[in-house]
């Protein structure tokens, strides 16, 4: 065995080198009369090689388990060419949370679109929808808010309350009717595995969707609404004289982010939809079930760096767009999901959980928690 010495560092810290693993240029080169030197050098050496060794890791070690598998789900689209770059339980249903917000914006942007309202209208605010829990604006029955301002409030606060006004005021007064106009959407976008139940995200056991899904509805948002989507890159706004910050920590964090939403229950984790577009570069990153903010934020960021790396996408596989985009023909799927080491590659139907809890981008004390499995209500 090779003799091995301990060289102090510090104050009571000592590193341990094994004379054979030093170069012998460290032996020649130096005198015998320069000991304390020979010391110096071989720790120097020692150091480079363990700072080489952290440096080196590989990006797939960020990805290997980022969440909880039963509720982890996530996606990378190309939205230039719709080819999916990266996938895991991308068509695994989960709980969207305030993701959900994301398509009663889409609907109130066509009203927009169509002159059915402006950015001046007001929309009054009922009993109903100011009694929804955190996050939320905490209007009184009666009151009002101009649409402009509730795009904000849905976008950077995710306002429980105003999202419910705004779905009562498009379906003519019952939020279960407008619940019922944005499935219909969700399927003329080609969102094959979404149901909606309520305008805000609220958990809700049929109020379920995809990772796959919410890529097309991100997609879709860029596409369709390129004149409103700058309300997606604000991370703040005023309102009443105060100034409102928003939850999505990508926005600024990562060069090329421009939004979109974020959101969280207990029985789906934190959720995001991210979409990247710099240097000719244009993604669709989704994130689902991650157990920090953090967590989720790294992750994507993870995905955002490997994807923009050498072409990675299989040029056999089929493209994913929203319908809008396609021809007359059935929605196109992407390939099979498939595992990183971890993870299994299919997961059950996210958990059923309590009603009437919150809806928020982070947590609070009365959201949901885990029960039984869901069985997704078509």
């Amino acid at each position: 065995m090779p003799s091995s010495r301990r060289y102090p560092v510090g104050r009571g810290t000592c590193v341990t080198l094994a004379s054979p693993h030093l170069s012998n240029s460290f032996r020649t080169v130096l005198p015998p009369t320069f000991p304390l030197l020979q010391k110096l050098i071989a720790l120097l050496a020692l150091l480079a090689l363990v700072a080489g060794c952290t440096t080196a890791a590989p990006p797939e070690s960020v990805l290997a388990v980022p969440a909880q598998p039963q509720k982890y789900a996530a996606i990378v689209v190309d939205a230039s060419t719709g080819k999916t770059l990266f996938e895991v339980n991308s068509r695994s249903q989960r709980y969207p949370a305030s993701l959900t917000k994301m398509m009663t914006l889409y609907m109130l942007f066509e009203a927009l679109e169509s002159g059915r309202v402006t950015k001046e209208t007001r929309i009054p605010v009922s009993d109903h929808a100011a009694s929804q829990p955190p996050t939320k604006l905490r209007f009184r029955r009666g009151e009002t808010i101009d649409v402009d301002s509730a795009i904000r409030a849905m976008v950077v606060k995710s306002a429980n309350d105003v999202a419910v006004a705004v779905g009562e005021y498009l379906g003519g007064g019952s939020e279960d009717q407008f619940a019922a106009m944005m499935t219909a959407k969700a399927r003329s976008l080609g969102m094959s595995g979404t149901n909606f139940r309520n305008a805000c995200g609220l958990p809700d056991d049929g109020q379920v969707t995809t990772a796959r899904d919410m890529a097309v509805l991100g997609m879709a948002l860029e596409k369709r609404f390129p004149q409103h989507f700058h309300y997606f890159s604000e991370s703040d706004f005023m309102f009443r004289g105060r100034l409102v910050r928003g939850h999505n920590d990508m926005l600024g964090r990562v060069r090329g982010v421009d939004g979109i939403k974020t959101g969280y229950i207990r029985a789906s984790g934190y959720n995001i939809v991210t979409s990247y577009n710099a240097d000719g570069r244009h993604l669709i990153v989704v994130v689902m079930g991650a157990d920090t903010a953090r967590q989720r934020n790294d992750h994507a960021e993870a995905l955002i760096q490997r994807s923009l790396g050498p072409a990675i996408a299989d040029a056999s596989q089929p493209r994913l767009m929203y319908s809008g985009q396609q021809p007359a023909s059935p929605p196109l799927l992407p390939p099979a999901d498939s595992a990183l080491p971890g993870l299994p590659p299919q997961q059950a139907a996210p958990a059923s959980t309590a009603p009437n809890q919150s809806a928020s981008d982070y947590p609070s004390p009365d959201l949901a928690s885990p029960g039984a499995p869901l069985l997704p209500t078509q």
